[in-house]
């Protein structure tokens, strides 16, 4: 018999009668029986990362790592984990246009917010995950990240083109306490942070702050389209005791940019994207940050106009070509 390891799956569903299923790989949504040699290993390991009620959280087997959900089913516990890669991949291997990787790797050395937005599922904090990698690998510095659960092994030492080192350390909010975890960040003084998801109040509130403070901010966020990812945030942060006007305020000195992504295709799918940046001078004048400080989130025209300029190969603010 195989080993977890060693067989190829994505997601593996193992029953409160421990019995595991995977993908057959024949059919489009059929399973099939799966019997490793070590499953005891793997169970045990799934039981012991299981803690404080926590249903959601990763484990490392043998190097790799798993997203774990474990629900409470009728006849006991049910696990449905996620196997993810043992490397994050390259950035420019995701798919994505060019020109926004030689625009993105030009925000390597700025400060704000890049909030990475779409459903369930299209790879968002691959794609932040891979971002941060490369920024790593090119400036060097530190990157703090707050997940739950970590998908992507980010964590360790890296040798950045510029000879000095990168680290990342990979951490988990304390009891699910998202906005005291990115203050905590804050003190560690890093660089970079991540923020595997904003989707509380208090992660919100504080990531519109954070971006404010010199560091280089990366999350993600469930969204439709581009402007729905900024009301989002806005009307998560204004539950936060925060008022809107003072969140888009904050938004709008913070944010670099927004970009939504998409999986499209029948078969091998790839990205659908749709973006909006702003000028990351902001002792400039930009139409993007004072539409987003006034609340009134009309950005269709903006968008467009962004993503002609950059298919064309030109800058996407003219007034500091």
């Amino acid at each position: 018999m195989a080993t977890i390891t060693e067989t190829l799956f994505s997601d593996i569903y193992i029953t409160p009668e421990k019995k595991a299923f995977i993908p057959d790989r024949r059919t489009i949504n059929g399973l099939a029986l799966f019997e490793p040699e070590d499953f005891e290993a793997f169970y045990q390991c799934l039981e012991e990362g299981y803690k404080d009620g926590n249903t959601s959280y990763s484990i490392n087997y043998n190097n790799i790592l798993y997203r774990v959900e474990r629900s409470a089913s009728i006849t006991g516990p049910q696990y449905c984990c996620r196997k993810m890669p043992p490397k994050v991949p390259p950035f420019n291997m995701l798919g994505f246009p060019q020109p926004l990787i030689n625009y993105l790797m030009t925000l390597n050395n700025a400060s704000g917010l890049i909030l990475w937005a779409g459903p369930t599922g299209v790879g968002k904090t691959t794609s932040i995950s891979s971002l941060l990698k490369e920024y790593l690998s090119r400036e060097g510095g530190f990157a703090y990240t707050i997940e739950d659960p970590a998908e992507q092994p980010l964590d360790g030492i890296y040798q950045s083109m510029r000879g000095g080192l990168g680290l990342c350390k990979q951490n988990v909010p304390v009891n699910d306490g998202w906005g005291e975890s990115i203050k905590q960040a804050l003190r560690s003084r890093p660089r970079y942070i991540m923020i595997g998801e904003i989707r509380t109040p208090d992660a919100a509130s504080e990531v519109l702050r954070a971006a404010t403070s010199g560091h280089l901010v990366l999350s993600t966020i469930h969204a439709n389209n581009v402007t729905d990812a900024i009301t989002s945030i806005v009307k998560y942060a204004a539950a936060a005791n925060m008022s809107e006007d003072l969140a888009y305020d904050l938004l709008s000195r913070g944010i670099l940019g927004v970009i939504h992504q998409n999986l499209v295709g029948t078969g091998m799918k790839h990205p659908q994207l749709s973006f909006l940046f702003a000028n990351p001078d902001t002792t400039k004048g930009d139409q993007v940050r004072g539409i987003i400080k006034a609340g009134r989130i009309n950005l269709a025209t903006s968008i467009e106009t962004q993503m002609t300029r950059m298919s064309r190969g030109m800058s996407l603010f003219p007034d500091i070509d």
